[in-house]
């Protein structure tokens, strides 16, 4: 079934309203699952790459993806209103969240929910990082990509940003001779 953007700014609205609202743990999961699975706005493929465009940028992924995207679709209202769809509801649940904390972050009840919900956040990490390799496995050249932006991050401890602007020059010439 092909790709079919949102069809007005309050579809764009609820749609990134929708993924603020469950991404509890992380972001990205939440999102490739609306805009690929539940709404079909976008094609695995092109949700890979508009993220490793937003992955460059400076700030949070789905953050820039919500400008990205709604700019792509309905220009600069589309990006206002991506951007407050996807922050609204999760800017007050921490607001009242940091004062709860506050109140009872020494109880040891409080302190291992909170360490459960950090070891869901990165299972909910590592299956979202599977999803968007798979468009890319057919790929030789972009599991080279792939694994010679992780070693010298993960192993070598090289920040990224030394590691980001290589694999980008990189990325462009192989994108360049066809390989991607």
């Amino acid at each position: 079934m092909p790709a079919t953007p949102p069809k007005n700014l309050v579809e764009l609205f609820t749609g990134f309203l929708s993924i603020g609202a469950r991404s509890f743990g992380g972001v990205m999961p939440w999102a490739h699952r609306v805009m690929i699975e539940e709404r079909r706005w976008l094609t695995p493929a092109d949700f890979t790459e508009t993220i490793g465009l937003c992955q460059f940028l400076p700030g949070p992924n789905i953050g820039n993806a919500s400008i990205v995207l709604g700019k792509r679709w309905f220009g600069l209202r589309g990006s206002i209103v991506a951007a407050l769809g996807l922050y609204a509801l999760p800017f007050v649940w921490v607001i009242a969240l940091a004062a709860l904390y506050g109140e009872y972050a020494t109880h040891p009840v409080v302190r291992a929910l909170v360490t459960g919900v950090g070891a869901a956040g990165a299972g909910l990490f590592i299956a979202t990082a599977i999803k968007l390799a798979r468009p890319l496995v057919k790929k030789p050249a972009a599991i080279a990509l792939m694994i010679g932006a992780f070693l010298p991050v993960a192993i070598g401890r090289i920040s990224l940003l030394f590691v980001m602007p290589v694999a980008l020059a990189i990325a462009y010439l192989v994108s360049r001779k066809g390989l991607l």
